[in-house]
């Protein structure tokens, strides 16, 4: 097989592109070539600053990164910012941690630009929904003891946790839970009410794939507290693949700080459209 080394992006034309989980080496062939190439890079808080490097001196970068209860620019705002770059015959990188369309809002912003009338493609990265756990040693199937998995949000939404059909999420072998570690005591909680048995193995990890990356074992009983320490952004996986952690732990993280602390730009407020 041989990979084309270099393809020519479009001008006036918006690339969402998932970044991957947070080890920069796990963004895409495709989603690097065309990071290369950005004239405009509109990035999020999960994206690691190595990344932004790639992109070319004189891009343009505007971080709109989300905090819970603190956005640099509303959504509608950074959908209107995409469009407005876009007509400028510029070539638009929208650089999102994991993957655009799994709870990364990606699927808003494909559809602002499909009815403003703005090409786009989606470059689809790897989620943290299976990567993380795997760098924590966890797969998220195994023969024999789990045959299904599903990936839920835990962030505060417009839908909210109790939308959710939880009595069904509760017989699903392994449950993967983004964004969720300050609902975790409500997280287990509900597991729990719904049937789950409260010594169902369950792990955080913080800052998967990275140097910083953390993860606590527990159970549905007592993770909340097992957990309290942990930083975001961190996943949470429930169910007896767990128990495979200490087995096919293969990663050795070198202790050091959170990428995702403190970006390039972050400080200073997003430009408007």
């Amino acid at each position: 097989m041989h990979l084309p080394r270099h393809t020519l992006a479009e001008r006036g034309k918006v690339y969402l592109v998932g970044a991957g989980p947070g080890d920069p080496g796990l963004i895409t062939v495709r989603g690097l070539s065309l990071l290369q190439q950005a004239e405009v890079v509109v990035y999020d808080r999960l994206v690691h600053p190595e990344l932004l490097a790639e992109a070319p001196a004189a891009a343009e970068r505007i971080y709109v990164g989300k905090t819970p209860g603190q956005h640099v620019l509303p959504q509608a705002a950074i959908q209107e910012l995409l469009i407005d770059r876009a007509r400028q015959q510029r070539v638009v990188v929208r650089l999102k941690g994991g993957d655009p369309f799994v709870f990364g809002r990606g699927g808003e912003e494909a559809l602002a630009l499909a009815q403003a009338g703005v090409p786009f493609e989606v470059v689809p990265g790897v989620t943290s929904a299976i990567s993380v756990p795997a760098y924590a040693g966890i797969p998220v199937t195994q023969r024999g003891v789990a045959g299904a998995f599903a990936v839920v949000t835990g962030h505060t939404c417009d839908l909210g946790m109790q939308a959710l059909d939880w009595s069904a999420l509760a017989r699903i072998d392994t449950l993967v839970l983004l964004m969720g570690l300050r609902r975790l005591p409500e997280l287990a909680h509900t597991l729990i009410a719904h049937g789950r048995a409260p010594e169902t193995p369950v792990a955080v990890i913080s800052n998967g794939t990275t140097a910083a990356q953390q993860h606590v074992v527990g159970t549905l009983a007592d993770i909340a507290a097992q957990a309290d320490a942990l930083a975001t952004p961190a996943t949470v996986v429930v169910g007896d693949v767990v128990r495979l952690a200490p087995l096919l732990a293969w990663f050795r993280p070198t202790p050091a700080p959170s990428p995702f602390a403190q970006h390039p730009n972050a400080k200073s407020s997003a430009l408007s459209p």
